[in-house]
């Protein structure tokens, strides 16, 4: 019979669990249960905000429950259509067989790949064929598919909706009857999906799984949900130092949500971090703790030393790194905007990015915070650009 630690630590971070007294009826059954959660390989490489839901499987792995990493190579030909406000564009099979054997690799850093089944819904898609699909879409209605809150944005907006995007629930639905799962891991944008598996498990004659969803973890900006798109991730293939330094350069408050989310310590241990921060212990050693676990998951403890020791020669003076190379800019008579500074100092991919970031308090010269987009750079003007609590470069204007 489960203990109420155990419990405790499944709902560690977990936004809802439902039914939540259905699934303690089967964690007391002492039966393993089957747990999945699918990834859609749309992109090469995992970052942590990926791992939020790969870490609460390890949790339940090492409690002796089947897991299932499910990798989405059917439904990743379709797109997922979640959060989204247009179609996606389709992916071709190279691409999604690519992807997906970098997933595998990716995933045993936390996973024990002896005890991990890897499923590829391609496998009971491509059996079901058209046919099966048909009767599959005729289990549910439009308008069911319109109370879905992404569809009925676009709907109400006028924006199109292909009639594949449709489909995307009910496969993700029917990978749940596939693979008689007991327990479904998600987002919580992914909460339609998830019930949708309980729906189409009730038509096939199964029980019904219970879910547990996920907050969508911050990415370092502290505002936007991790992304690629955001240029506010860390990615799990990442060199250990850029891992390290990206982890030290969120705020002292998101630190204790990746905590939460992303650190295996104990709830108790994180409890005690607070409480010495409170009593005016720097939050800064914490830090230094969270960043080393998380390294060390992904390149090894050697790893995890050496980014700690390169950090610290590299940020002595006040967070800004030694032998910082200067860069010359020409700004011309009527000067230049910081916006295409930062782009041209490489801080930044575009100017979009650099007038968000800068509308975020994200950014100082000189040490003092730049709240105009419009702020000029003049010839003669020398000094440093800081971009969150990383990234800086020294210009002289020309």
């Amino acid at each position: 019979m489960i203990v109420n630690t155990d419990f405790d630590e499944i709902k560690r971070g977990a936004e809802e669990i439902l039914p939540e007294t259905q699934f303690k009826e089967r964690l007391e059954s002492g039966k393993p249960l089957r747990v999945k959660a699918g990834f859609d390989p749309t992109a090469p490489d995992l970052h942590l905000g990926h791992t939020v839901l790969i870490n609460k499987l390890k949790v339940l792995q090492d409690l002796g429950h089947d897991v299932i990493f499910l990798i989405g190579d059917f439904t990743g030909l379709i797109g997922d259509p979640t959060g989204r406000n247009a179609t996606r564009p389709p992916l071709t099979l190279e691409q999604v067989a690519q992807n997906a054997e970098t997933y595998q690799s990716q995933v045993f850093k936390i996973l024990d790949p002896q005890r991990t089944t890897v499923a590829f819904n391609s496998t009971w898609m491509n059996e079901l064929g058209a046919a099966g699909l048909i009767k599959l879409a005729a289990t549910h209605t439009v308008a069911r598919m319109l109370e879905r809150d992404d569809f009925a944005k676009r709907f109400k907006a006028e924006l199109p909706i292909a009639i594949h995007e449709f489909l995307y629930p009910l496969v993700q639905g029917y990978d749940s009857v596939a693979l008689r799962a007991d327990l479904e891991l998600g987002g919580t944008d992914q909460k339609f999906n998830l019930l949708m598996g309980r729906e189409l498990q009730k038509h096939f004659g199964q029980p019904p799984q219970t879910i547990l969803t996920m907050p969508l973890l911050e990415g370092t900006d502290g505002i936007n949900k991790m992304s690629k798109s955001q240029n506010n991730y860390i990615g799990i293939n990442e060199a250990p130092s850029d891992q390290f330094g990206k982890l030290m350069s969120i705020s002292d408050e998101l630190m204790w949500r990746y905590y939460e989310l992303l650190s295996f310590s104990s709830l108790s241990s994180i409890a005690n971090y607070r409480k010495e921060v409170a009593e005016g212990r720097n939050p800064r050693d914490i830090k230094v703790l969270l960043a080393q676990e998380i390294v060390a998951r992904f390149h090894g403890l050697a790893a995890a030393k050496q980014a700690l020791e390169d950090f610290e020669s590299r940020f002595r003076h006040g967070g800004v790194p030694e032998n910082l190379v200067e860069i010359d800019i020409v700004v011309g008579e009527m000067g230049l905007a910081i916006p295409q500074v930062m782009k041209q100092t490489h801080l930044v991919e575009s100017t979009s990015e650099a007038i968000r970031l800068i509308h975020n308090n994200g950014v100082k010269f000189n040490g003092e915070p730049v709240l105009d987009k419009s702020f000029l750079f003049l010839s003669g003007m020398v000094g440093i650009i800081q971009v969150g609590k990383r990234k800086f470069a020294k210009v002289k204007c020309l």
